[in-house]
């Protein structure tokens, strides 16, 4: 990397400090119109999040001097918001809590701070309300912070522009790893497209995973018939396999279909698709019908599976 590279990084950096400590009012003081700095608020943060803490895990966790913690420390002792007593693990080390005057005094500034995020996201669309959390996650990630314990994934119900994501990723996914042509992801643009135009919501759904605010798989379940579904499209993201997407997708699948009243699921999936057949028949799937094939470019084998409920 160039110097001259590396600078202008550290300009875009600083530059971006300085914008967002202003967007947050960093520089106010006193802290979000409470009687508190900045570093007090994190200090009584800390603690209203910890039943007791040393003194030195304190500094440790934000940065400060030690001397600076105590000074503070000493403030909070004198106005009563803290309480010292001797850990039952350790005598020699003194564990700080919030007394009741302190999670009093807390109480305004973690409203306070709720309401200005808030206000600071509410003018936001919902998508780019998760462009920037996602944001924010992989700053922190790539900065060294594994304090955030996320889940591996979600599942949510389909939104608007979902099902331009299902079929680009179908196409390029099964392009990149099996080889089929443009023809397959037409199939996909149609199915999607039906979906949406005759979508029965209480006979049908669309499940998208997302993992940090971005979507890495899907599985449609739409109607066969009065008494048989069909579970389509399922798709996990590479970066995603392994952590039990594909399975979670078709419990759902089953768990709707149960609940919806229909009496059997059937699909249709190729020889290839390895992980996929896997779960279909760890669920109780069983295989029916299989077809060869070369709609979508290479020869494939199809395979019909159909699970009795």
């Amino acid at each position: 990397m160039s110097a001259a590279v590396l600078d202008r990084r550290i300009a875009a950096v600083r530059r971006f400090n300085r914008f967002y400590t202003l967007k947050i009012g960093v520089l106010q003081q006193p802290w979000l119109h409470t009687p508190f700095s900045l570093t007090e608020a994190r200090v009584l943060y800390e603690l209203a999040h910890r039943d007791g803490a040393t003194a030195t895990w304190l500094a440790e966790a934000l940065g400060l001097d030690p001397g600076y913690l105590s000074r503070i420390l000493r403030d909070f002792a004198g106005r009563r918001l803290i309480a010292r007593a001797p850990s039952p693990h350790d005598g020699r080390l003194s564990l700080i809590s919030l007394t009741a005057e302190g999670r009093e005094a807390f109480a305004p500034l973690d409203h306070a701070s709720h309401s200005e995020i808030g206000a600071l996201l509410s003018p936001l669309a919902d998508s780019d309300q998760e462009r920037l959390v996602t944001a924010m996650r992989t700053v922190s990630s790539l900065l060294g912070d594994s304090s955030e314990a996320t889940p591996a994934f979600i599942l949510r119900p389909h939104r608007a522009g979902d099902m331009g994501w299902v079929t680009q990723r179908h196409g390029a996914l099964y392009s990149e790893e099996y080889g089929l042509d443009e023809r397959f992801e037409a199939l996909v643009a149609e199915i999607t497209a039906k979906f949406l135009r005759e979508f029965e919501p209480a006979r049908e759904h669309c499940w998208i995973a997302e993992h940090d605010g971005a979507p890495v798989g899907s599985v449609f379940l739409v109607k066969e018939s009065d008494e048989a579904a069909r579970l389509r499209l399922l798709l996990v993201e590479p970066k995603a396999r392994g952590l039990g997407v594909g399975r979670r997708l078709v419990d759902e699948c089953i768990r709707f279909t149960r609940q919806a009243g229909y009496r059997e699921i059937v699909l249709w999936t190729h020889s290839v698709l390895i992980a996929a057949r896997r779960i279909y028949a760890a669920t109780g799937f069983q295989m029916i019908e299989t077809e060869d094939h070369d709609d979508f470019g290479p020869m494939l084998t199809g395979e019909t599976w159909a699970l009795q409920l």
